[in-house]
């Protein structure tokens, strides 16, 4: 029989009302007569019985249909039941026969013995499998994203918002134990260019005027800081017209916060018991606190990257000192050059591919090196072109500072400081996945290494045009006994900014503000470079909201998407989202972004001068 023989009456009367939810059953209730409502997630044929699990946004239970209980038109209507039908059942609870139990649900030591059936609607042969979590997982994701409808009604998916859900939840009960306003901020904002690509929204009513979402509430809550709230927080949607990776979205969420009369140790409190209550809620997982605070510096120079996965060491040592009169003249000239010599220990290694080790080198090359040095210990040699280089010393304070064993593979960067940091933090990471597909490092999915990066750099330098530019944003405060080198040395500037990392990934950032409206007018005009006409018109309120008494203040954000997906354990935000958008910015359920009318656009004022796709 096809579906559409059998689709209910649009007349029909939906009077079988839910008593339970499909996850809720357990022998307390046997013998009650309720009534269930969802999907019929499968269905099975067995010795003249019909079993149908029935579905719904908690769980399933299963039914079951016996023709010498029913009468035939009921027991026929059982048999035309289909996947995703969407169904009322009535019946009778019992304890499912021994041996029948299905621990892998929590209804698995019941079924309901029907005694009546109503088909609110029929579904149409899915284009996927909903039930199937294998299955599911190798379908491709665009056709997954393009019935986003069905991929949200996996358990999987379904699971995860939920969680979010609870995580949101836990988030506004803190805060508001904490004593904080929640306050919603503009969406339609003014165009700031010194950040992230803007969205850009046309003005109506007043043509060549225009919006543009936000890439962030930060002049905002820090407007809502001088206006006297002291403490806000807000759930914020932001936008930014950024190429698309498996962390980033077009719109997204973040946890906004800001505070008045603070200092740094403050947020750190602040936001430690957050994480600490969200764990908690969420996974029922005890983090401990306070968290490990690491100077951007150190980061770089151990790990390579200034959000560093400390689940693991492999970190990178310096040798600039023991080779800076090196026979070897890509180390030494690197040194006298004002460069130094880094490496790292990839333990177990020796035996990595010769496409690992293109990788490896493309990685290098990727960072302007001209290639990757490196010595495999295998046999109880060093195999490398570079070892008849080195001397007996050299060798010695090789195996002595990397404890080089047999099977070990030692990896070179020499360079400029941050580039030389940079190449080995990326291979570091590279070589922590090969070995983790080789089962050769357990990372266990309920571990959880947070920690603080602190002491960033508040400014660094753009060579392309010869100028500074903020490190985070142009509000950050710049540490109290470095103002003065502001304007004579700015490269030696601190900057009161501050990461949230866990497990490699940066659950978001933060720092004090400027309060001083000279001090602010200074970074604009002086160290950024930005003409006085060109702050005024971008900044001026802000500036004009400073001379009127503003606290000091600081405050962070976390990326809650990012969050969630940790908490998923899934690499792609995608999994947490409702209705996320492809990696080139599409949806496509909506098939948006398309195209409007021209006469939307002689409203506007604007004028197409691309090819309309039709």
């Amino acid at each position: 029989m096809d579906a559409e023989s059998h689709r209910p009456d649009s007349t029909l009367r939906f009077e079988m009302k839910r008593t339970h939810h499909c996850n809720e059953l357990r022998p307390a209730h046997i013998g009650q007569t309720v009534t269930l409502t969802g999907w019929v997630h499968s269905r099975r044929d067995l010795g003249g019985l019909i079993f149908i699990d029935v579905r719904d946004r908690e769980g399933r239970t299963q039914t079951v249909f016996d023709p010498s209980d029913l009468s035939a038109e009921l027991f026929k209507r059982a048999e035309q039941l289909r996947s995703e039908w969407v169904v009322a059942v009535t019946g009778k609870v019992r304890r499912r026969p021994e041996g029948t139990n299905n621990p892998k649900i929590a209804t698995g030591e019941v079924e309901v013995m029907a005694v009546s059936l109503e088909v609110l609607n029929v579904a149409e042969v899915l284009p996927f499998p909903v039930d199937d979590p294998e299955a599911a997982a190798r379908v491709n994701e665009e056709l997954r994203l393009k019935y986003r409808f069905l991929d949200l009604r996996r358990p999987e998916i379904a699971r995860n918002l939920r969680l979010r859900s609870k995580v949101a939840t836990a988030t506004r009960v803190f805060f508001d134990e904490e004593g904080f306003l929640e306050v919603e901020t503009p969406i339609l904002f003014k165009s700031t260019p010194e950040g992230a690509r803007e969205f850009i929204v046309p003005n109506r009513r007043e043509p060549g005027t225009f919006y543009a979402l936000p890439q962030s509430p930060q002049q905002f809550k820090q407007i809502l800081m001088v206006a006297g709230v002291e403490k806000y927080y807000q759930l914020a949607r932001c936008f930014r017209d950024e190429d698309q990776r498996a962390d980033r979205q077009l719109e997204f969420t973040q946890i906004d916060i800001e505070m008045s009369f603070i200092e740094r140790e403050d947020i750190y409190r602040l936001i430690e018991g957050l994480l600490k209550r969200i764990w908690k809620v969420a996974l029922n997982v005890d983090i401990p606190t306070p968290f490990r605070r690491l100077k951007y510096e150190e980061a770089i120079n151990r790990y390579g990257i200034d959000k560093p996965d400390t689940r693991f060491g492999m970190e990178i040592v310096d040798f600039t000192e023991e080779f800076r009169g090196s026979s070897f003249k890509v180390f030494s000239g690197a040194v006298a050059n004002g460069g130094v010599v880094k490496a790292l220990n990839a333990k177990g290694l020796a035996g990595a591919t010769q496409g690992q080790m293109e990788t490896m080198t493309d990685t290098a090359r990727s960072f302007g090196a001209k290639g990757l040095a490196y010595i495999k210990v295998e046999g109880g040699e060093w195999k490398s072109p570079i070892v008849k280089f080195f001397t007996e010393t050299e060798k010695a304070a090789l195996t002595a500072k990397l404890a080089i064993e047999e099977g070990d593979l030692i990896l070179f960067a020499a360079d400029q400081w941050l580039n030389a940091c940079e190449i080995l933090g990326k291979i570091r990471l590279y070589c922590a996945e090969v070995l983790r597909g080789q089962g050769k490092l357990n990372l266990p999915a309920d571990r959880f290494d947070f920690l603080w990066v602190v002491d960033f750099p508040l400014l660094s330098f753009d060579k392309e045009n010869n100028r500074w530019y903020s490190s985070h944003h142009p509000f950050t405060a710049p540490v109290a006994e470095d103002i003065p080198l502001l304007k004579t040395d700015p490269k030696r500037v601190r900057g009161q900014h501050y990461d949230i990392v866990v497990n490699g990934t940066e659950l978001g950032g933060g720092s004090i503000r400027i309060h001083q409206p000279d001090v602010q007018k200074t970074v604009f005009e002086e160290v950024l470079q930005i003409p006085p006409d060109l702050v005024k018109a971008r900044f001026g309120y802000m500036l004009e909201a400073f001379k009127y008494g503003a606290p000091p203040h600081g405050g962070i954000a976390l990326g809650f998407d990012r969050l969630n997906a940790i908490l998923c354990n899934t690499p792609s935000i995608r999994d947490v989202i409702a209705f996320p958008k492809t990696a080139k910015g599409v949806c496509l359920m909506t098939e948006s972004p398309g195209s409007v009318e021209p006469k939307q656009l002689r409203e506007l004022h604007l004028e197409l001068k691309v090819p309309r796709k039709d």
